[in-house]
């Protein structure tokens, strides 16, 4: 099996950033093992603090969080980092070529039960200019990523990793400690009978949203004359790994509770580096009213709504919008 330095070289990414994604999958393999450790290593449980989010911690996401900020602090190629529980961007090395965005531990609510749960993350060149602890340099669309990934730590700990050249899953091979290619470019099937929503908050969605899911449920004998089934992990790194794998529709749609959050989920740290992967497997990521990897970012923690997975289903989604 072709091992991730080969295809990252075969997909022509330059040598900096091989060696800048080898140094964070090194902090992600140890994640990896803390996870596995769980009760045993007393990881498990919360925090008896918040985040910038308002989002008790749990204790691996400070663990997880420290991991990535010491290993890329001191890897020499990056400029500054963002992280979903930092409240500000942490400088690095004044001369790093690259910023670094990331959700350390997705999901870490499904610790206590040892559900899934994963690593994030995106990479971006840092303008010249900036200086390190400037948070106006990560305000870059996503179309400016010039790396994303996940690390999903499952049953085998999986990285899904576009360079812009294709989507390509690796499983992390315990006996030498490398992750090896399984999947190369893959492809998200177009046609899906499954989609992904949290429906406890449905009388707080828009009525084209509520309408679509209402049809969705409504099975053979509704308009979309087919049955659906509904999965929900409770963490977007599972639930957008079954996209890439066989296809379907995540959604996280706007709600009407707060007005001032435009969504549940952080454009910087999940909704861009996902766009990206599923993007690059030949699906498609909106917010409902225009591609998310297009939003302009005002701030590093910003929120977005989110509708990624299957072409055809994302789109037939957003045609609800249009409906009287």
């Amino acid at each position: 099996m072709k091992r991730l330095n080969s295809q990252l070289q075969e997909d022509g990414a330059p040598m900096e950033l091989i060696l800048l994604l080898r140094t964070l999958l090194a902090g992600c393999k140890e994640i990896a093992f803390r996870v596995s450790q769980g009760a045993l290593a007393g990881v498990l449980g919360s925090t008896l603090s918040d985040n910038v989010q308002g989002e008790r911690q749990k204790k691996l996401d400070v663990i997880s969080n420290q991991i990535l900020k010491d290993i890329l602090s001191e890897s020499g190629y990056v400029k500054a980092i963002s992280s979903e529980e930092e409240d500000d961007v942490v400088p690095c090395n004044p001369e790093g070529k690259y910023l670094v965005s990331f959700d350390p531990l997705d999901g870490s609510s499904n610790t206590d039960i040892n559900s899934l749960i994963g690593t994030i993350f995106s990479i971006t060149h840092a303008p010249q200019w900036m200086k390190p602890d400037d948070p106006s340099a990560f305000l870059q669309p996503g179309t400016q990523i010039v790396a994303a990934g996940y690390v999903l730590y499952g049953p085998s700990a999986m990285l899904a990793l576009t360079t812009g050249r294709g989507t390509h899953l690796y499983t992390l091979d315990k006996t030498h400690g490398g992750f090896l290619l399984t999947t190369p470019n893959v492809k998200v099937p177009e046609k899906t009978s499954e989609f992904s929503i949290n429906t406890s908050n449905q009388r707080h969605w828009e009525a084209p949203i509520q309408a679509y899911i209402n049809d969705l449920l409504a099975g053979t004998e509704g308009p979309r004359e087919k049955d659906y089934n509904m999965r929900w992990v409770a963490a977007m790194v599972g639930d957008i790994h079954r996209v890439l794998s066989r296809g379907g529709i995540f959604m996280y749609p706007y709600d009407k509770r707060d007005p001032s959050k435009a969504g549940k989920l952080r454009l910087l740290y999940e909704a861009n580096p996902m766009a990206f992967l599923v993007e690059q497997a030949g699906g498609l990521a909106e917010t409902g009213t225009g591609r998310i990897m297009e939003v302009m970012p005002t701030e590093i923690h910003q929120r977005v709504p989110v509708l990624i997975g299957s072409k055809e289903e994302v789109e037939t989604c957003l045609s609800y919008n249009n409906k009287n």
